[in-house]
C-alpha cells in the first residue's frame, strides 16, 4: 500500500483538492494526473497566501530534490491537451519548446499518464520536470483581490521549477507538481478590461493610486523560469503597453533572463520586481534559482530600459546577525540602482511565518532544512479567515520594521516601501 503524498493523490475523483472538496464527475485512474485542473486549490477558507493559508498536511520525507544552480528550465516531458491547440498561443509555445529541441507529446484527452514511477521520490521528479500545455480552468477566468500586492491576482501558469525551502505554494498543492502553462492567453489578457477601475488596493487607495488598477500575474508561479518555453508575459508586457489606461501588469521573479524583455515597448505599464534576500536566506534556501547579484544586475537592465522597477524582500528572516546580513544586501541594491535616470523602484517587505500545515509539509519535503520554524520563539496569530499562522513577537516585528524602513530610506532614497507584513 502507498503511503504518503502519493497516497493522497491516488484514485481520486478529478477535481478533489487537498481540503477534501470534490468535484463530481470523472474519476482518475492512480496513473493519471488531470492537467485541466488548477496545481493550487482556491476556497474561501485557504487563500494562497502565507498569511492566511490553510493548507494539507502530507508525509513527504525523502522527497526533497537536491538545489542545483540556475539554468534555463528544460522538461524531461511536454504535453499538450487537445483544447490548448484551439488556440493560437498554444500553437506557438509547441513551436517554441520544439525548437529547443524538445518532443511535444499531443494528449488525446485531458488526462496525463506515466508519472507514476517506482517510488514517491521518482513519482514526485517526473511530475516536477514535467510541463502541459492545458487551457486556464474556468476558477482562473474569475479574477480574486490579491492585497497587499495588488488589486487582481491574474494566472498565466501554474507550477515553479525553483526548490525554495520556505516555499508555501509546497503546501497548498492538490496533486503532483505538474507545471500547467496556459494556452487560452488571448481570452485572459481580453477578459481584464472588465476589472480595470474595480480593484481597492491601488486603483481607490489614494497613497498608490499613481499604479492605476494593477494585475499580479506571478502568484503561482515564477514568470522568468518559463518565459523562454512560453512567450507568455513577453506578450503580457505587450498587452498592457497597448492598454491606453491607467493600468499595470506586475510580476515578481528571482531569475535573471531579461534579454527578451530589454528593449520591447512596455509604456511604462509593467512593473518587475526581483525577490531578494540576504546571502545566508539566499545561497542556503533558494535551490535552482538565479544569484542575486545576477538578480539585481537584471533590475538594473531593466530599469535602465524604462521599467518600473521593484524590491520583494522575503521572507525576512531574523539571523543572529541580520542587520550586518540585510545591510551587505541593501548595499548591493544601491550599488545596483547608482546613477540609473528616472528611477521607479519600490519595495515590498515580507517577513516570515508559517502555518502547522505548512511546516509539516517543508519538514518532510527538506527534512535536513536549517530554516528556523520553533512555534515557541513565535506568535501565534489567527488569519482572517481564521487560519493559525506563527509570525514573529510584537517587539521583534517592530524592531525588524524601523530598522529596515530607516535603513531602505538612508541607503536607497529613491525606494518607495509600499507595505510591510
Amino acid at each position: 500500500m502507498r503511503s504518503g503524498w502519493a497516497a493522497s493523490i491516488v484514485g481520486r475523483p478529478i477535481g478533489w483538492d487537498s481540503y477534501g472538496n470534490g468535484y463530481p464527475g470523472r474519476m482518475t485512474s492512480p496513473d493519471a494526473v488531470d492537467v485541466d485542473q488548477p496545481l493550487a486549490v482556491d476556497v474561501p477558507a485557504a487563500p494562497h497566501d502565507a498569511s492566511g493559508e490553510r493548507v494539507p498536511t502530507r508525509d513527504l520525507a525523502d522527497l526533497a530534490p537536491p538545489a542545483r544552480p540556475a539554468r534555463r528550465w528544460t522538461p524531461s516531458r511536454v504535453v499538450a491537451t487537445p483544447a490548448a491547440l484551439d488556440h493560437p498561443h498554444g500553437q506557438q509555445i509547441v513551436e517554441r519548446v520544439r525548437a529547443l529541441g524538445i518532443e511535444v507529446e499531443h494528449l488525446r484527452a485531458n488526462r496525463l499518464t506515466g508519472v507514476r514511477g517506482q517510488t514517491d521520490r521518482e513519482t514526485y521528479a517526473r511530475a516536477k520536470s514535467t510541463m502541459a500545455i492545458v487551457v486556464s480552468p474556468p476558477s482562473r477566468r474569475v479574477l480574486q483581490p490579491i492585497a497587499p500586492s495588488a488589486d487582481w491576482r491574474v494566472d498565466l501558469a501554474e507550477g515553479c521549477p525553483a526548490h525554495c525551502q520556505y516555499c508555501y505554494l509546497a503546501g497548498s498543492l492538490s496533486g503532483p507538481p505538474v507545471t500547467r502553462v496556459y494556452a487560452d492567453l488571448d481570452d485572459i489578457l481580453a477578459g481584464l478590461a472588465a476589472y480595470a477601475g474595480r480593484g481597492t488596493v491601488t486603483s481607490r487607495n489614494a497613497r498608490r493610486a499613481d499604479e492605476g488598477t494593477t494585475f499580479e500575474a506571478s502568484c503561482y508561479t515564477d514568470p522568468l523560469a518559463l518565459e523562454h518555453l512560453t512567450g507568455s508575459w513577453r506578450r503580457a508586457v505587450q498587452h498592457f503597453a497597448d492598454w491606453d489606461a491607467p493600468v499595470q501588469l506586475r510580476w515578481t521573479t528571482k531569475y535573471a533572463d531579461v534579454d527578451t524583455f530589454v528593449g520591447l515597448p512596455h509604456a511604462g505599464r509593467t512593473r518587475v520586481r526581483f525577490s531578494v534576500n540576504c546571502a545566508p536566506v539566499s545561497v542556503r534556501f533558494e535551490g535552482g534559482t538565479a544569484r542575486v547579484p545576477d538578480r539585481l544586475a537584471a533590475l538594473r537592465r531593466l530599469a535602465l530600459d524604462g521599467y518600473p522597477v521593484g524590491l520583494t524582500i522575503a521572507p525576512i528572516i531574523a539571523l543572529p546577525d541580520w542587520r550586518e546580513r540585510y545591510g551587505e544586501l541593501l548595499d548591493e541594491v544601491r550599488a545596483a540602482v547608482d546613477g540609473v535616470p528616472d528611477l521607479d523602484l519600490t519595495a515590498e517587505l515580507i517577513t516570515h511565518r508559517f502555518t502547522p500545515g505548512s511546516k509539516e509539509v517543508l519538514l518532510g519535503w527538506y527534512p535536513r532544512t536549517r530554516l528556523e520554524m520553533d512555534e515557541e520563539s513565535r506568535t501565534r496569530k489567527h488569519g482572517k479567515f481564521g487560519a493559525v499562522k506563527y509570525v514573529y513577537p510584537r517587539e521583534q516585528m517592530a524592531e525588524l520594521r524601523d530598522w529596515f524602513t530607516a535603513e531602505l530610506t538612508a541607503r536607497v532614497p529613491a525606494c518607495r516601501i509600499l507595505y510591510w507584513t
